[in-house]
């Protein structure tokens, strides 16, 4: 049989001494039901456990509802249990036990005993269980529960209907990233942040420790050293500042990474970063203090055989490299939180991101609403911080009123405040499109079809510095224009059906040519490029998804259009911006 997905999960924390868990499991899953309520503790697994009942085999990462897993089951679920027999290599050594991450409550047990809980469909979950294994054969037994219905359950993307429709797709249940063991020293490196800096050409390093031991640290560029640090019996919170000898700028294009090896006594760990930075200024985004015109691509981060997991690792760079062959230059990656290997390969080729959460299905009217998308985004925030790929941070999108509730303002400005406090060197947009409460940018959806209109609109941005969109005239009051530099990240999304097998989705529905679409595209694209305030554009999308038909390529990443379209729309896409030049003419 296959083993899918057996490189290591996390590159910016990379240990040698792990053991892949991906493969079969034994499973079994349980039909949704009405009223169905999550467990109240650790004795609902316990219980399954004891029943014995494995009817099923199915293939870790990949969800139930995909092809993959070997059941590809698409009804409502409420359960999934899996159960895998694992010879274990402890000898003097802590192990962890890590899920890149499950959907949505997952309860693990370890040779029939409880070792954790842990709640959330997108964080990553790790486990110390020593304690529980010994040298030799052990039995992992992970139960997940899930409800796309529950208010406090956040879905993202995931059809809360029995069938996909519009822009909600198939379900993902249980496991959908790598599982793994990790084998690591009693004293050992637990976590650590990278601020660098393109001023002073070098790099600080927040690091945080179990136990007391020596510290070094060396950074390399192209396997040579330009950076070392050194500190006798280090203990937590360590902070150290290491000037680089060569300097690298991470740019668009161009990733240039330097790796980082530390070691803190036994424990040795490989990460790298990018020697770049971020900043507003004014209606300009900057990035190593250049205007930098944002020519991206809504990345919904779903793949036909899958669902929510890319069948190989290659898959990631192959997505990445056909929306740069169309001149854009990142992507929104969007209601869903992408795969640390996802953001290593746009680390690598230099590939702008923007880090959103999955928040579609939670009550954002409710106060009760902050308490669990906080918990959860403090986890997006700490795994993902390093990945110089990461310019920008938006935690919610369209939070339209909840069954006819309005908002909670409140929920929109604390997760604002708690992500400027973990994180104040990228701009945070507090939410994509509406309605906005404290933001650092004004950001628009606007799936206008006539190019005219769309561009009037905006030109009104430049010559009255006021916005004209359709959630400020529809929804008066709800949300104010302050100021602040401007984003349509969502427009386009002109349907070109290509599946007469599903009841195609999409935007602009009277185009009836490849020339129409083209037209569209550039008339649409061109007058966002051209708008002197405007620092960014994010069209929808980079494929189809199952019956949404608006993506500039198939589901299966196949060609939609002739060549001569394409280059259209590369075309239009590196037309010189307006607020590039603006740089250029200051300088």
């Amino acid at each position: 049989m296959k083993i899918y997905r057996t490189e290591y999960p996390n590159p910016q924390f990379q240990r040698a001494d792990w053991q892949s868990l991906n493969g079969e499991w034994d499973f079994g899953f349980k039909k949704a039901v009405p009223g169905f309520r999550f467990s109240a503790d650790e004795r609902a697994a316990v219980k399954i456990h004891e029943r014995n009942r494995y009817p099923f085999t199915i293939h870790v990462p990949f969800c139930i509802e995909s092809e993959l897993s070997g059941i590809g089951y698409t009804g409502f679920v409420n359960m999934v249990w899996y159960r895998r027999k694992v010879n274990v290599r402890k000898g003097d050594k802590k192990v962890f036990l890590h899920i890149g991450a499950a959907d949505y409550l997952t309860t693990v047990l370890v040779n029939s005993k409880p070792v954790g809980r842990h709640s959330g469909g997108y964080t990553s979950l790790g486990f110390d269980i020593t304690d529980f294994v010994s040298d030799g054969e052990n039995e992992i037994f992970i139960l997940c529960e899930d409800s796309v219905k529950n208010p406090m359950v956040m879905r993202g993307k995931q059809s809360e209907r029995k069938k996909s429709h519009g822009c909600d797709y198939t379900r993902t249940t249980g496991i959908w990233q790598s599982v793994y063991l990790e084998y690591v020293p009693q004293s050992y490196i637990k976590n650590f942040k990278i601020y660098p800096n393109v001023r002073n050409c070098s790099v600080t390093i927040n690091a945080d420790f179990e136990g007391v031991e020596d510290f070094s640290c060396n950074v390399l560029y192209k396997g040579r050293i330009v950076g070392t640090a050194e500190q006798k019996q280090a203990c937590s919170d360590l902070i150290f500042e290491i000037k680089l000898s060569e300097k690298h700028l991470w740019e668009i294009g161009q990733g240039r990474l330097y790796d980082i090896k530390m070691t803190f006594g036994k424990d040795k760990v490989r990460s790298y970063f990018g020697l770049r930075n971020v900043r507003l200024d004014g209606f300009r985004f900057l990035i190593n203090e250049k205007s930098i015109f944002q020519r991206l691509v809504l990345d919904q981060g779903f793949y036909k055989q899958g669902i929510y997991t890319a069948p190989d690792e290659k898959d990631f760079m192959h997505d990445i490299r056909i929306s740069m062959d169309l001149g854009f230059n990142g992507a929104r990656l969007h209601q869903k939180v992408f795969e640390p290997r996802f953001l290593y390969h746009c680390d690598k080729m230099g590939y702008i991101v923007w880090g959103e959460y999955a928040n579609w299905g939670l009550d954002y009217s409710s106060p009760d609403g902050l308490a669990v998308f906080l918990s959860e985004w403090a986890q997006v925030l700490n795994r993902d911080f390093n990945h110089p790929s990461i310019i920008g941070w938006c935690p919610f999108n369209e939070t339209w009123d909840y069954h006819g509730r309005r908002q909670y303002d409140a929920l929109l400005s604390t997760v604002y405040d708690y992500t400027k406090s973990v994180d104040p060197t990228r701009p945070c947009i507090d939410t994509s499109g509406n309605f906005h409460v404290k933001t650092d940018i004004y950001d628009v959806h606007d799936y206008s079809y006539d190019t005219q209109t769309f561009k009037a609109n905006y030109d009104r941005l430049v010559d009255e510095n006021t916005l004209y969109e359709h959630v400020l005239i529809d929804h008066p009051g709800r949300q104010q224009y302050g100021g602040q530099p401007v984003f349509v990240s969502e427009y386009g999304g002109i349907k070109w059906e290509t599946d007469s097998t599903v009841k195609s989705w999409g935007y602009g529905k009277d185009v009836k040519t490849p020339d129409e679409f083209a037209k569209r595209y550039c008339g649409l694209t061109k007058a966002l490029i051209s708008n002197q305030k405007m620092f960014g554009f994010c069209y929808t999308q980079l494929y189809d998804i199952e019956q949404e038909q608006n993506g500039l390529y198939t589901y299966e990443r196949n060609k939609k259009f002739s060549d001569d379209i394409y280059r259209k729309i590369k075309t239009v896409n590196t037309i010189p911006a307006e607020i590039e030049e603006e740089k250029a003419d200051t300088d």
